[in-house]
């Protein structure tokens, strides 16, 4: 048996991911928010990208080089400098009369971008400018500086404020090699060691700083955050504190008739004193600590024109970019000399970009379009007229893939006559109903939102009781489709529905 060389052609074709290409793909699932932030980055390393509304740098006519362009355009024309006038000091001296220039410079539209064509009176005050939000730990820091504390309380108090979570419970974080058991244990025996003090005295700088606000802060569990702040609003009656040191899931679950039953008292007492409870704050630092709200702005608008609906793709705050004419020009003329290949280079990233965002807009623009028609009734009617729908039905509606058309509805938003909707809630399974037609997941759970919304808050329904009714409108679903969709809603069993007063 001879071993031998031999050479074959043969053609296959093959999809190579290029960088441009797994560029392009890559913008088809950002978000708007982050699809600018790219657009700022790319323009801040390509020198040959720019915004359409900065001025285009390609050289005039004159013959002037490129350097020299720039160069007087970077020249501004003081022409307030010009309006300046002289006065003659006491010794004869030559000096500004700054007040009228300052006049003069406002009056040009040299103030701030945001106070531009505002008077003195009409511009907000000092107090009312806060740029940040004070965090729960600066608001008990402020508070423990106008305190009468010694060093000595002062270092173990900032020990305890340092340790506060985001709920402003007591918790000292675990270090390595500490057990589980270890981590649960009272976090002022820690505190103490670290400040090199008794527990005593740490426990006693622990109680003034619970007195600071928000009431119920720096406790150690839910038990001592309302016990803090029923003493603060004198309202720690027997019964209340009973309520609080041994039957918090009694209270969580509702099970008033237990509680009754063990204190020896009426329902009715239970109820008086648990309306009191429910006024309490059980998470005291989420006010200082609550994220701030993000809006959303739509991808693209849908509207109504008569009897049509047209869609537009929203481009506000996106940049309009261009390729620099300044950089143009110089391959154009044969001036980049040694930098044209890193030129030329910059030139394809920029240019592959540009139609990447226009591509990435066509197919938003295409998506939207596709959805528009298949979900008529619910832009008309509402959310109860949502229909079924895939992705595969809008991918053979636009000629796509369906792994393209997943990628474009990701965190895109469109904003409808019926709200602002991401494209995703638009394809939903469908549900069987009486008679054979079918109804969309999405029209259910809002079936079940409002019979949970129309039921008596003193009776609320079981799922089974929601299941019964939904069959009333001709939708048949199990018991456990119903727990899973109330689960996704947020919405309590009837158990812990049930209100009493």
């Amino acid at each position: 048996m001879s071993l031998e060389l031999k050479q074959h052609l043969k053609m296959t074709q093959q999809l190579v991911m290029t960088p441009q290409l797994q560029q392009a793909i890559k913008l088809l699932q950002l978000s708007r928010m982050e699809l600018v932030d790219l657009i700022r980055t790319e323009v801040t390393e390509n020198p040959l990208l720019e915004g359409a509304d900065e001025p285009d740098e390609e050289p005039t006519q004159s013959g002037e080089s490129p350097a020299e362009v720039a160069e007087h355009e970077a020249k501004p024309e003081h022409k307030e400098t010009e309006k300046l006038q002289e006065v003659k000091g006491e010794e004869g001296a030559n000096e500004i009369d700054w007040d009228q220039y300052l006049d003069h410079y406002q009056l040009q539209g040299h103030t701030a971008p945001s106070n531009r064509g505002l008077a003195d009176e009409e511009l907000p005050g000092y107090e009312a400018t806060l740029t940040k939000k004070t965090d729960l730990v600066d608001h008990l820091v402020w508070q423990l500086r106008l305190s009468a504390f010694s060093p000595d309380e002062e270092r173990v108090a900032m020990l305890i404020i340092g340790n506060l979570d985001d709920d402003g419970y007591f918790k000292m974080p675990a270090v390595e090699g500490e057990s589980e058991e270890t981590t649960t244990r009272d976090p002022l025996v820690r505190v103490a060691f670290e400040a090199g003090v008794g527990i005593e005295f740490a426990e006693k700088v622990l109680k003034k700083v619970q007195q600071f606000d928000p009431m119920g802060v720096a406790a150690r569990d839910l038990r001592e955050c309302l016990l803090l702040q029923i003493r603060y609003i004198n309202a720690d009656t027997p019964e209340i504190v009973a309520i609080v040191e041994r039957h918090l899931k009694h209270l969580e679950s509702k099970n008033y008739g237990a509680i009754a039953k063990d204190l020896k008292i009426s329902i009715e007492e239970v109820v008086k004193a648990v309306k009191v409870i429910s006024r309490l704050e059980p998470k005291p630092g989420r006010a200082y600590t609550g994220e701030e709200p993000q809006y959303i702005t739509p991808d693209v608008y849908v509207h109504k024109m008569g009897d049509k609906y047209v869609t537009v793709l929203n481009d506000d705050g996106l940049s309009k970019l261009r390729i620099s004419g300044m950089y143009r020009a110089a391959l154009k003329n044969g001036e980049a000399g040694k930098a044209k290949e890193y030129i030329q280079d910059k030139l394809r990233s920029a240019v592959w970009l540009i139609r990447s965002i226009h591509q990435r807009q066509r197919t938003i623009y295409k998506v939207t379009e596709s959805i528009v028609k298949f979900q008529r009734d619910f832009l008309d009617k509402g959310i109860a007229h949502l229909k079924p729908l895939i992705l595969r039905d809008v991918a053979e509606d636009i000629g796509m893939h369906e792994s393209t058309v997943s990628r474009v509805t990701t965190n895109k938003y469109v904003h409808t006559p019926q709200g602002i909707y991401e494209l995703k809630f638009f394809f939903n399974s469908a549900i069987n109903k009486t008679g054979g037609d079918e109804i969309a997941s999405e029209a259910v759970k809002n079936h079940i939102k409002q019979i949970v919304a129309a039921e008596d808050p003193k009776h609320p329904h079981s799922d089974q009781k929601i299941v019964e009714l939904l069959k009333t409108q001709n939708i048949e679903i199990a018991r456990r489709t119903v727990a899973k969709y109330r689960e996704v809603l947020g919405i309590l069993p009837s158990s812990k529905r049930k209100k009493y007063f």
